[in-house]
């Protein structure tokens, strides 16, 4: 069976309803209709996990990256592949229990089950080397989130500023400060009504104030600011009269109370919650990413979700738009998070998800076994449906609710069909319903590539991650060092020293309560460093700061970044402060501002240089500041848009070729008929069947067999043979068969060109070529040093 094709995922196999059984018609699913989204619904028993796996195995082998949020613990069964299929790679994970149910040895079991699998992948065209292709093909991983059972992920970066595209637009920030304001205040089990809730709109309000000045804040900040916000009014009210300090340091207590607690440390460790991150390795490589939260309560996961939600909405308004399929995000058991009437935090940035994914290529993929608790209406825009058993009438009546209004382009609904198939579905058989197919049909899923087991325990989890834990703790950089060298002076300080002209001075604000403050001195230098060119055409310039020491001369190779805004800096120290002496060289003045920039240029000059990534293949340079990552991903996106272009193409090179073929080849059978008019039927089902094997799957997911097209070929031969038998039809006969040899030869043109565009290499897994480029001199302008002083806390 050739279901590897370009673009296409390999879901099944078409089922027919009044017989009772699967034909060997592929069922071919179009990577690209998943950017408008699914939804798979299906009782417990239907078969819908197993779905829903194949389809993320399928996107994993065309290197689309996946985010799967797991409420049950099912999506870790993506890691259990065993390309051997030996009963000693089963054993430690079947499920001893249906063993002991089953009055089989757990060693037996393994055995019985490797058996199983190995069958079942043969039955459906599937073996080991499938297998490992899809291992090869993406990373996989298991994160946890308050837990150090899988990979660890730190929440901190949640609550930094969103990028630009989100905080210029206003309904997008509204959305996400109340849905981040909500998640926070539900973990601390507050009534968090937007319109009601002082605590929800206090939050909202530091919240909203700090991103839109580009403020990052973490739990520790919005502590702080809870109890000084910043503001004198909410709305039209004073801040004392909305929300007293005394009550203000109750709420900033609940929530330190929760950062406090020994078990919350595990939110903060590990990777940063970051969308790009889960979806890509370091080194560009598609990854699967299972974000299992079965461990947490129902709050927590509901805050963590929402912030899942929120970072993904971040990454995909920061890529560029697209028709094909980038990413997808899978959530298991959506019921709770998407109900038709409630607007849990989760609701909101799920809904703008699904209604701008489309746009950049984001594929949404929600999947339940309780129909009622789904907001149909807003899967109205949901282009697939997947649909299984149901339980109840009821569950039923909701899910024709939702196809009937998810029915687009004037397509009439025709619900009577709709309710009398669904009601003929069995176990792994699924009616598909896919608005940019002309019809509904029915499939039975293939036998998936993974080992179902069932749900991972925690154990399991950690035995799959251990290995990995190692590498992905060490992935994160450290923070850069902050300037922190003593200068000289007495450590008591004395008053603010008189220095000649010529050197500007500056203060760090001061945070933190009013008491003693001891300034001492540190240097700032701040360049524009220009890089360019020409043979990549990159041409960027780069902003560069940097705080060191004061010494004679500064050792800028010592320098670090300031941690303080430039843009904050204040004229005055803060009063009855003392100062450090600054020593020789600051006291030194003009001389000493212009020895800073002067060695500061020469630095750059030698140390300071641009690394950016060339594709070979594609002749395409990483834009400054690009990420490995990020460039790869880019690369990968422009390969699989100019693949379906090629598709598309093909479909246009050969529509007319194909339909005058299959015209000529009807009327040569008409006159074979003519000749012999038992030979209509048979020279009809020729017509209908020959000819359909790479050009079927070119122009759509109907695969005709192999064995449909010898029966057709028979049926020629047979219609030839009885013809001369009658008497004179042999140069109908061989004109019949000349047109079908040209079908056959133009279905290998057809092969030839696909099988060209499959081996064209892939540029977003090729070695690409490191470019170092490096400044002129006169390309480095040195804008501003600066004596800067600044308090100890």
């Amino acid at each position: 069976m050739d279901f590897e094709k370009l673009g296409v995922f390999y879901l099944g196999k078409r089922y027919d309803l009044s017989a009772r059984r699967r034909t060997e018609d592929l069922l071919l699913y179009d990577s690209r209709d998943l950017v408008t989204h699914a939804v798979c619904v299906g009782m417990t028993g239907s078969g819908k996990t197993g779905l829903c796996l194949a389809l993320i195995e399928e996107a994993a082998i065309d290197g689309v990256p996946a985010i799967l949020i797991d409420p049950k613990g099912d999506l870790g069964n993506l890691l259990l592949t065993f390309p051997n299929l030996a009963p000693a790679d089963f054993r430690p994970w079947i499920n001893e229990e249906d063993a002991a149910r089953k009055n089989l040895s757990p060693d037996d079991y393994a055995k019985q089950q490797a058996e199983t699998w190995k069958k079942g992948l043969a039955e459906w065209g599937e073996d080991g080397d499938r297998i490992r292709r899809l291992r090869d093909a993406a990373d996989f991983a298991i994160y946890t989130p308050g837990s150090t059972a899988g990979l660890p992920v730190s929440i901190l970066r949640s609550f930094a500023a969103p990028p630009q595209e989100v905080r210029g637009d206003p309904e997008l920030l509204g959305e996400r400060v109340a849905s981040t304001a909500t998640s926070i205040l539900t973990l601390l089990a507050v009534d968090a009504d937007p319109l009601q809730s002082r605590e929800h709109i206090l939050v909202s309000t530091i919240l909203a104030g700090a991103w839109e000045k580009g403020e990052d804040l973490d739990l520790a900040g919005l502590i702080a600011r809870i109890q000084d916000p910043g503001v004198a009014r909410i709305g039209v009210v004073d801040l004392e009269s909305f929300f007293p300090a005394k009550d203000r340091f109750a709420l900033a207590m609940r929530l330190n109370n929760l950062l406090a607690a020994p078990g919350f440390a595990a939110w903060l460790e590990g990777e940063p919650l970051d969308a790009g991150t889960l979806l890509r390795t370091a080194a560009g490589k598609p990854r699967i990413a299972i974000l299992s939260i079965a461990h947490l309560s129902d709050a927590e996961r509901m805050f963590f979700v929402t912030l899942l939600l929120n970072q993904v909405l971040a990454w995909m308004r920061a890529q560029s738009g697209t028709t094909s399929l980038r990413a997808i995000l899978y959530m298991d058991e959506i019921a709770g998070y998407f109900p038709p009437v409630a607007a849990p935090p989760a609701k909101t940035p799920l809904l703008t998800l699904l209604k701008q994914g489309r746009a950049f290529g984001l594929g949404v993929v929600l999947a339940t076994q309780n129909p009622v608790d789904l907001d149909y209406k807003g899967l109205s825009n949901t282009g697939t449906w997947f649909l299984g058993r149901l339980q109840t009438e009821r569950d039923k009546a909701r899910v024709l609710e939702g196809l009937e209004g998810a029915a687009v382009g004037g397509k009439g609904f025709d619900r009577g069909r709709m309710e009398k198939i669904l009601a003929g579905l069995g176990n792994r058989v699924f009616l598909l319903n896919n608005v940019h197919e002309d019809a509904p049909e029915t499939f039975e899923s293939r036998w998936a590539l993974s080992y179902l087991r069932g749900p991972l325990t925690r154990p399991q989890i950690k035995t799959l991650m251990d290995p990995r834990r190692g590498a992905a703790s060490g992935a994160a950089a450290p923070p850069a060092a902050k300037a922190s060298a003593v200068s000289p002076g007495s450590a008591e300080g004395g008053p603010r020293p008189v220095l000649p002209p010529g050197l500007p001075q500056a203060f760090v604000p001061v945070r933190g309560p009013a008491g003693p403050r001891l300034y001492r001195p540190f240097a700032l230098a701040e360049a524009e460093v220009h890089f360019a060119d020409a043979k990549t055409g990159v041409a960027t310039t780069e902003r560069l700061s940097r705080v060191a020491p004061i010494a004679d001369p500064v050792d800028w190779s010592a320098a670090s970044e300031p941690d303080f805004a430039i843009e904050d800096l204040e004229g005055e120290p803060e009063a009855g402060a003392r100062f450090a002496d600054p020593g020789h060289a600051a006291a030194s003045g003009a001389r000493a501002a212009d020895s800073w920039k002067k060695d500061f240029a020469t630095w750059i000059y030698r140390e300071r240089t641009l690394a950016i990534f060339r594709s070979p293949s594609a002749g395409e340079a990483s834009r400054p500041g690009e990420t490995e990552t990020d460039f790869r991903a880019r690369l990968g996106q422009g390969s699989r848009e100019a693949r379906d272009a090629a598709l598309d193409t093909l479909r246009a090179k050969y529509a007319a070729k194909q339909a005058a073929l299959q015209e000529r080849l009807r009327r040569a059978q008409q006159a074979v008929g003519r000749e012999k008019q038992e030979a209509t039927v048979s020279g009809v089902q020729t017509a209908i069947s020959v000819g359909a094997t790479v050009l079927g799957a070119l122009f759509g997911r109907k695969a005709i067999s192999a064995t449909t097209i010898n029966k057709a070929a028979t049926a020629a031969r047979s219609a030839g043979r009885t013809a001369k038998q009658a008497g004179d039809i042999g140069r109908a006969n061989e004109t019949v068969e000349a047109v079908e040899q040209q079908i056959h030869d133009l279905d290998a043109q057809v092969q030839g060109e696909l099988d060209a565009a499959r081996a064209a290499s892939d540029p977003a897994s090729e070695k690409l070529e490191t470019l170092t480029l490096r400044p002129k001199k006169s390309d480095v302008t040195v804008r501003r040093v600066t004596l800067v002083w600044r308090a100890d806390a």
